[in-house]
Order: structure tokens, then C-alpha cells, then sequence
């Protein structure tokens, strides 16, 4: 009996020993493994808000190029009848929509939403006012209208698209 007496003496301070070993080197290794992973992310960050940023500032020049507005100012030309200008406008804002969509990745879906929505509505606003002019009609009449119908709105589509977009970014930061 005193030789397991005497073997216990030495074993269960070994143990206690051991079992103190194995936590410390656990603990260890996850505040390790921690440090790591927020190493990881605070990179990650690092390269990627600058890319988001530039995303923003494309998605808020596509929104400022698409405003009905500026569309019109830019395609509109002499001597245009009112589909031409309609089917002008309509093309650049397939055309502005298309060369950004690849920033849909940068933002919360329901930012994006918002900006096919802004994009859907004045596709609508468009073809509403083109249904109201004879095809014929110099484009300026079809300008006027939109123009009109534009005026209207409590809030255009584009700028509560930008709205979101600002707020986005505020939160971001």
C-alpha cells in the first residue's frame, strides 16, 4: 500500500502539471491563431476599402451620368426627333448601366437594388414622356416632358439612389 501511496506522490503532481501545461499551450495557441486572423482581416482591409471607395465614386458617376438631366444634355442633338432622343437616352443608360455593373460587388445588395431601381424608373420616366410625344416631334419637345415629369417627383431616382449610397459610405466609416 505505501508503494502506491508513494507512486500516487509523484504521479498526481505530474499530472496537475501536465493537465496546467496543456491548457496554457491551448490558450496559447488560440490567442495566437487570433492575432493572426485580425492580421488577416486588418490586411484584407487595407486593400480593400480603397477599391470599395473607387467603386463608389463609379457608382455615383454612373447615377450622375444616367440623371435625366445630364442624359439629355449630352445626347441631344440638332435636328433629333423624339425617338431618336428617346432611343439615344435609353442606349446610354444600358450602355452607363453595363460598363459598371462589376461594382455590384463593393456594395450591400440593397444598395444595389436601389441603383437598378433609380435605373428602372427613369427608364420609365423616358418611355412614359416618349409615349406622350408623336415619334416625329422635334426631340426638344420629348426633352421638355421628361423634364416636366422630373420636376414632379418630390426626389429624382438618381438622388435617392446617391442618398444611399452616401449613407453607405458614412457607415462605412
Amino acid at each position: 500500500m505505501s508503494e502506491v501511496l508513494e507512486i500516487l506522490k509523484y504521479t498526481i503532481p505530474a499530472i496537475i502539471v501536465l493537465i496546467a501545461t496543456v491548457i496554457i499551450v491551448k490558450q496559447t495557441v488560440k490567442n495566437d491563431q487570433s492575432r493572426r486572423n485580425y492580421e488577416i482581416i486588418s490586411k484584407n482591409q487595407q486593400m480593400v476599402t480603397p477599391v470599395r471607395l473607387q467603386a463608389y465614386e463609379r457608382l455615383t458617376l454612373l447615377l450622375e451620368r444616367v440623371s435625366p438631366e445630364s442624359l439629355i444634355m449630352r445626347v441631344s442633338k440638332p435636328n433629333m426627333t423624339a425617338k431618336q432622343l428617346q432611343s439615344e437616352v435609353l442606349s446610354s443608360i444600358r450602355s452607363e448601366f453595363d460598363h459598371n455593373i462589376s461594382q455590384q460587388i463593393y456594395v450591400t445588395p440593397q444598395v444595389w437594388e436601389i441603383i437598378k431601381n433609380s435605373r428602372a424608373k427613369i427608364i420609365q420616366l423616358v418611355n412614359s414622356a416618349a409615349s406622350r410625344v408623336k415619334p416625329n416631334e422635334p426631340a426638344i419637345n420629348l426633352s421638355k416632358i421628361i423634364l416636366e415629369d422630373l420636376m414632379v417627383q418630390e426626389k429624382s431616382p438618381t438622388s435617392l439612389a446617391l442618398d444611399a449610397l452616401k449613407k453607405e459610405v458614412k457607415h462605412l466609416y
